[in-house]
């Protein structure tokens, strides 16, 4: 009876964390037609991720007690730090209140992937063969999605979104660079561009590591993953990073390539050869410069069109954002309270944007709860890079250090789908066996 108990658990845990791990990649699409198709349900069609991780994480609080692996994760630093970071946001949950939606909202953003990457992590200490089933199920899932990303710029019409309901009450089916129809954001299957601009650094990253450091075990992913399809991927990846026109999301991209070709390679590069690199790359900074007026660098990457005769800077924004964002989190070293900020406090009385999401982190939860985050981000990047030998690993810390730089500017982090599939990555990624010499640790890798 145990054992069925027990099997009867595994499998519905690992369903759940599939689901969310795929699903979340069409999360946007799917809510928003199943919204118009039943209005009354949007809250719960919305939340459908939330619920799952949740019960996700009852059943495996029951596994873990089943398996005696609670003394291992309580002593386990990035378990006590995510724990840390949640139960803070609990004791701090009835100061500043902000009112029943805006605190359940802010609640939602700010765990959600904190609790999924516990559940992950916890899930692959006990079944750490499902490294291989996770990593299917993000490349197939990156494969539609990249292919949809493709057919937006190549073929379908840029409004395509709006026949499943996307509008400027839901979420807009394209935005364009600062009003400039010239150059249109596809958002793919994401919320926006600039999610979708990030998500293509992740895929990107993995993809490159894949191909320099573990090229010949593509063999075990026949008949779908050989290289070829590996490199299709990247290469539409890239394309998703471009035409999504987020510059937050190009920087990110080319320190994530950086880190994987330093992180391969730096070791047999010669000192010219590194010298000959920092002066192209000066040499170029040095041309952007001088065509900086114009019209495709300015508008393109520095957003400033100047024969735009409307009163729209993103330059500005961002600028203005991060000065009120430090302002606020030097005068509120306890926060502003959950919900205070972003999407969540738009249902609350005083709604407040800031794009740098370490200094959302402090409006919401104050420095203790930005120093916890950036500490745990710390540590899981530490630990990535220490298992480097690991393809994936070290993608996932390449494109990890990319997007916290990109966090800097954009909110990358309440972003669902960005924020779930980078943590359960990484999670897999510090969990699993990785080779070793003289073979495996123990399992099956890919």
């Amino acid at each position: 009876m145990g054992g069925m108990i027990d099997r009867l658990f595994r499998r519905t845990l690992l369903v759940i964390i599939m689901s969310v791990f795929c699903g979340i990649v069409f999360h946007a699409p799917m809510s928003v037609w199943l919204g118009t198709v039943a209005p009354d349900y949007q809250l719960a069609i919305k939340s459908w991720k939330e619920i799952l991780i949740v019960l996700a994480a009852v059943i495996v609080a029951v596994q873990v007690s089943r398996h005696k692996l609670w003394g291992e994760l309580s002593r386990d630093l990035v378990i006590r730090l995510s724990v840390a970071f949640a139960l803070l946001h609990v004791v701090l949950l009835p100061f500043m209140w902000q009112g029943i939606l805006p605190a359940v909202a802010g609640l939602m953003i700010n765990l959600r992937f904190i609790v999924f990457f516990m559940v992950v992590y916890a899930a692959l200490k006990m079944y750490p063969q499902w490294r291989r089933p996770m990593l299917w199920g993000g490349f197939i899932t990156a494969s539609v999605a990249m292919l949809f990303v493709l057919l937006q710029v190549m073929v379908l019409p840029n409004d395509i979104l709006r026949h499943i309901g996307y509008s400027d009450q839901t979420i807009a089916p394209y935005l364009t660079v600062d009003q400039n129809s010239d150059f249109v954001r596809i958002n793919g299957t994401l919320r926006g561009p600039n999610p979708l601009g990030i998500y293509g650094v992740i895929i990107a990253a993995a993809c490159l590591s894949l191909l320099v450091v573990a090229r010949k075990k593509l063999a075990s992913w026949r008949p779908f993953g050989d290289v070829w399809d590996v490199m299709a991927v990247g290469i539409v990846a890239l394309i998703a990073v471009w035409f999504s026109y987020s510059r937050s999301a190009l920087i990110a991209l080319v320190i994530a390539i950086g880190v994987v070709l330093i992180a391969r390679y730096g070791k047999s590069i010669s000192k010219a050869t590194w010298f000959a690199v920092g002066t192209s790359v000066l040499l170029l900074a040095g041309g952007l410069y001088i065509v900086k007026d114009t019209h495709f660098v300015s508008v393109v990457i520095l957003h400033e069109d100047p024969n735009e005769g409307n009163n729209v800077n993103s330059n500005d924004g961002h600028w203005t954002s991060l000065i009120d964002g430090t302002e606020r989190m030097i005068r509120q070293p306890l926060g502003a309270g959950i919900g205070s900020t972003g999407s969540p406090s738009l249902l609350g009385e005083k709604p407040v944007i800031i794009e740098n999401y370490f200094l959302y982190v402090a409006h919401e939860v104050g420095w203790l709860g930005l120093a916890l985050f950036v500490a745990l981000v710390g540590v899981v990047l530490k630990r990535l890079w220490q298992r480097r030998s690991d393809w994936l690993a070290l993608g996932v810390c390449a494109s990890g250090i990319g997007v916290a730089v990109a966090s800097l500017l954009l909110p990358v982090w309440a972003d669902d789908t960005v924020s779930i599939v980078w943590w359960a990555l990484a999670a897999v990624a510090l969990v699993t066996p990785i080779a070793v010499k003289g073979g495996a640790r123990r399992g099956r890798t890919i």
